[in-house]
């Protein structure tokens, strides 16, 4: 019987196939036309190059589904039937003695608040797609080229729900970076706490480029690791698209791949059965050279670009307390309007102050938690890169937060209450969550160290029964307060010690709860916390804010030897005096010396960029001294945090609709009698391609900067586009193409623009365009990114203007 998982565990270096796209091409895909489609129309084919893999030393295939699902599929085509066929197709195609991957695509969609589908929106879709593959006889699902991860993990949890297939996941990158900022470290970790059984990357560029990204995987996780390059990087050659490396010296790259630990190696676009025999001449069935993983902490939380990790020789973690509506109003009352200005003002205000983590609990009277928990959850993921811990008892709460969260939350908490572990344990193991496992169970508190370890050991073994790996579990270690139990404390050390020698699990507590009813509570805060750290605590949950905490932590960090040379508290408090309270986190961050309206834009303040120009208007301020010397400069000051890589996709979105909110609410005051038109640029993806994240993304930049975009949307063919560029009087046309088999549309507009002899201009880009290829077939301009592309427009605008 066909075992992936027993395969991945023999030791043995497993090679899968390699493109499919391109040979396709070559036994009659026409461009634009979907591979699926094709395969439908032809499966002899599709199972012939199947087959040619299987005996070029392939031990996996991969579906030719990868565009299977309903937003990609043309018209009339079923996505059961095609997932079931193309996977049937593939199993008659080698028999029993290779393994068939189910793969999936991304959907060409973003998740929101980064578009307009919700994540449960986006599992329902993998759902209909691993269906049929699952009925098609697959032994894996495998999601390739995923470039957010969000869709990520909307792959795994459909999987999940669908069936008890091996799961591998492979992600993207380009310049370190997924297109929405996910470093391959933070997805490896986020995958790993979602127990996927292969974690890889594929596409990107050539072998060479995939080898640091393959290090920094291996590097991150323990699961086994899938590598899968290009033929190097892709050209137009009359009118065909060509990889140009060929198999040895692919093979010989790749190869080193083996030298480092990866357990799974292929080819992905350009590759043929030819770079596959070659690859598995020099690797298959080699032994997995990978040592063991020796770096892991006890636990990771991620967002979706930044990964923190708990561990006793990491950093002790500052869980921020302070977006908790109890003792305040104001917060309350908004999260009864479900409005999060101050829930983001309270994030800011912490993560200046050095928290690593910020706790979001939004439980109040007359707040409907199963909307607000979410809702400030996407607030702040647009807002902020750190991570949340997601604080609720209310189990749908936590199940909608989740769902909206793009990383690894962390949970607060799990209790021995009835059926509390049962509920939300799973849910935490399938979301990938790590969760803060609290010692209490029935009505009385359990004051001393026995009686909280005897908890904590009935709660493991539940979670050991549920399938929740170790590495999910942040035990509370339960400080109550020494001015009515004054024993309190030494128990709490005693868990904390514990936890750390006979489980190897982290701590955390609420650590204000300690000196609750006494006076000086600050001393006793952070007295108590210096103790703790020395017994192996991992994290606390307090304000950030509070000076003394901070130097406690930074002075034990240096005593407990995980400060190096001192170097973070020599910077810190190098000017520190007996009294003072400086720290590291007050000051003010360079956007903030901006004005209100500029840094409103610079942190994407969406709710309040009506508000504060209204204000500065009613104080006299000209309207078009506010876009033209606050606004733009800021979203320019975006752009360039955007280009240095400071900023990513979620935060230049927000930041753009932040423009745009601020924009459309003072639009009637920016009409002058005889004002010149602004330039026009017509948008649109070439005829055969139906994806447009990019072009939109580029709409939305053009718009903030002023310019007329009249967007045509995506398939549009050639004659449209200049038809609408001649009807709208437009300096520049932006084309946009995603697949190598759509860009040779490009040229055709390129083509007509010069025949009929306007005087229009035309830019391109997407993923697989380069400036050699603009180039190549006469484009006027080349932008890489959203950004790129206003600077491209406004050039090639004024080259209109000046004839």
């Amino acid at each position: 019987m066909r075992d992936f998982r027993r395969s991945l565990k023999d030791g043995n270096i497993l090679i899968f196939d390699g493109g499919m796209g391109s040979l396709l091409q070559r036994r009659g895909l026409r461009p634009g036309q979907s591979p699926e489609e094709f395969g439908m129309a032809r499966p002899e084919v599709v199972s012939a190059i199947h087959g040619e893999y299987a005996r070029a030393g392939a031990r996996v295939v991969t579906t030719n589904t990868f565009g299977a699902t309903r937003h990609k599929l043309p018209a009339g085509l079923d996505v059961f039937e095609v997932n079931e066929t193309m996977a049937r197709a593939a199993r008659q195609a080698v028999g029993e003695g290779v393994f068939v991957a189910g793969s999936v695509g991304p959907t060409g969609k973003m998740v929101e608040p980064l578009g307009d589908i919700t994540f449960r929106g986006l599992v329902e879709i993998f759902k209909e797609q691993i269906r049929g593959l699952v009925a098609g006889g697959v032994d894996l699902i495998l999601a390739e080229t995923q470039f957010d991860l969000a869709e990520a993990r909307a792959v795994v949890v459909a999987a999940r729900e669908v069936c008890d297939l091996p799961v591998g996941v492979s992600m993207t990158f380009e310049g370190g970076v997924s297109l929405t900022g996910t470093s391959p470290e933070v997805f490896a970790r986020t995958m790993e706490n979602m127990g996927v059984d292969l974690i890889g990357s594929n596409c990107s560029a050539g072998p060479e480029e995939l080898i640091l990204v393959a290090r920094a995987i291996l590097a991150s996780c323990s699961a086994p690791v899938l590598i899968e390059p290009n033929a190097g990087l892709p050209e137009l050659v009359d009118g065909a698209t060509v990889f140009r490396l060929p198999p040895d010296p692919f093979a010989a790259t790749v190869s080193t791949l083996a030298a480092d630990g990866v357990a799974c190696l292929g080819g992905c676009c350009g590759t043929t059965p030819e770079h596959i025999r070659a690859l598995s001449a020099l690797c298959g069935d080699r032994p997995v050279a990978r040592p063991a993983f020796e770096d892991r902490p006890c636990l990771t939380v991620t967002s979706r670009s930044v990964a923190v990790d708990f561990g006793f020789d990491r950093p002790c973690r500052i869980i921020g307390e302070r977006i908790n509506p109890t003792g305040k109003a104001e917060l309350a009352a908004q999260l009864q309007r479900l409005e999060t200005r101050q829930v983001l003002t309270f994030a800011e205000e912490q993560i200046v102050a050095g928290a690593d983590l910020l706790d979001v609990n939004v439980g109040a009277p007359m707040v409907d938690e199963t909307r607000m928990l979410p809702l400030a959850v996407r607030a702040l993921t647009s807002a902020h890169a750190a991570p949340l811990c997601l604080d609720s008892s209310n189990p749908d709460a936590i199940r909608a937060a989740l769902e909206a969260y793009p990383g690894s939350a962390l949970v607060n908490s799990i209790s021995g209450e009835a059926e509390r572990m049962e509920t939300l344990g799973p849910l935490c193991r399938d979301y990938g969550a790590p969760f803060i496992l609290l010692p209490l169970k029935g009505r009385k508190l359990p004051v001393t160290a026995s009686e909280r370890l005897a908890i904590i050991e009935e709660l493991l073994a539940k979670a050991e029964e549920l399938r929740i790996p170790r590495r999910l579990i942040l035990v509370d270690a339960l400080a109550l307060t020494v001015s009515s139990k004054p024993e309190a404390a030494k128990a709490c050390l005693e868990v904390i010690r514990h936890c750390r020698e006979r489980w190897g699990l982290g701590s955390t507590m609420g650590l204000s709860n300690i000196s609750f009813g006494l006076p000086a509570r600050d001393l006793i805060n952070s007295t108590f916390l210096a103790m703790a750290m020395g017994a192996g605590m991992t994290s606390f949950i307090a304000n950030p804010n509070t000076a003394r905490l901070r130097e406690s932590l930074a002075a034990g960090e240096v005593l407990l030897g995980r400060d190096r040379q001192a170097s973070s508290f020599i910077a810190a408090y190098s000017g520190w005096t007996p009294g003072a309270s400086a720290g590291p986190a007050v000051a003010a961050t360079a956007e903030e010396e901006g004005s209100p309206v500029f840094t409103a834009v610079m942190k994407g303040q969406k709710d309040r960029i009506a508000d504060l120009l209204a204000g500065r208007i009613a104080e006299g301020a000209d309207p078009f001294a506010l876009v033209d010397g606050e606004m733009i400069p800021a979203i320019a000051r975006v752009g360039e945090k955007y280009e240095r890589k400071e900023y990513f996709l979620p935060q230049l979105l927000l930041c753009a609709e932040t423009m745009q909110t601020g924009f459309d609410s003072i639009r009637h005051l920016l009409v002058r009698e005889g004002q010149e038109a602004r330039d026009t640029v017509v948008m649109a993806t070439v005829e055969g391609d139906i994806h447009d994240i990019g072009k939109n993304i580029v709409c939305l930049m053009l718009r903030n900067f002023g310019y007329n975009v009249v967007d045509l949307g995506k398939d549009v063919a050639a004659a449209d586009i200049v038809a609408a560029a001649v009807e709208h009087g437009a300096s520049v046309i932006g084309l946009s193409a995603l697949m190598t088999t759509t860009m040779v549309r490009m040229e055709d507009t390129v083509r007509l623009v010069r025949e009929r002899g306007l005087t229009c201009r035309v830019m391109v880009g997407g993923a697989v365009v380069t400036r050699a290829y603009a180039d190549m077939i006469g484009a006027h301009g080349y932008a890489d990114d959203a950004v790129a592309a206003v600077r491209v427009a406004t050039q090639l605008c004024a080259e209109v203007r000046q004839g």
